[in-house]
């Protein structure tokens, strides 16, 4: 599928097919793809837990309003943002940029004491906001993967984060950013048109 495909067609669904279901290696390997989605020096800050269990996903409706939508896709994201990512991730970062020649090992040296503080205090607003806004370029980057593989999905922030966070273990750094069920579309249904969208027009000022 052609990206103006995957745009274009992509459809926030609200009824799967509960019978159908997805593998993990699928799983895997729209992660993968959707991982390359990009972050502020490229630290990465999304954690994902993914839900196939029917058990799970029945506690994961409970935290999410009873939206029937969570136990009938045949997989549900878990998009986290991890405010401690830079301290986590930036030794790994650098040593690919050294292998793959974008520093040398003294810069980076001065990189690691440096982006860390750059992205502001683990605790701070700043950090928190930095990670959430990343994790939201992982999450669309990962409708269209799933696009990519002819999965249906949609983006969803109708749940309870504190209900979220105790029935799934959720660690105090990792912020809840959004759901996102994924499956296919349940035979039968017809989709409505696509409700109108503002053009460049309405919303973009050129100067």
């Amino acid at each position: 599928m052609q990206l103006t495909q995957a745009i274009t067609q992509r459809r926030s669904i609200n009824y799967f097919d509960p019978e159908r279901k997805i593998d993990e290696k699928t799983v895997t390997d729209i992660l993968n793809l959707a991982a390359l989605a990009p972050s502020s020096m490229n630290l990465q800050p999304w954690k994902v837990i993914t839900v196939l269990s029917d058990e799970k996903k029945a506690v994961l409706r409970s935290v999410s309003y009873g939206q029937p939508k969570v136990t009938e896709a045949s997989a549900v994201f878990i998009l986290l943002a991890d405010k401690t990512y830079a301290e986590k991730n930036i030794n790994t970062v650098l040593e690919s940029m050294i292998e793959l020649g974008y520093m040398d090992k003294e810069s980076a040296a001065e990189k690691a004491k440096t982006v860390p503080n750059s992205q502001g205090a683990p605790d701070s607003f700043l950090r928190e906001k930095n990670a959430v806004l990343n994790t939201a370029l992982f999450g669309m980057n990962l409708m269209y993967a799933c696009a990519v593989y002819g999965i249906e999905t949609h983006p969803m922030g109708g749940f309870e984060p504190e209900k979220l966070r105790k029935e799934f273990d959720i660690a105090d750094n990792l912020v809840p950013v959004m759901l996102v069920a994924a499956g296919y579309l349940k035979p039968g249904t017809k989709l409505l048109p696509r409700v109108k969208r503002l053009s460049s027009a309405d919303f973009n000022h050129i100067l």
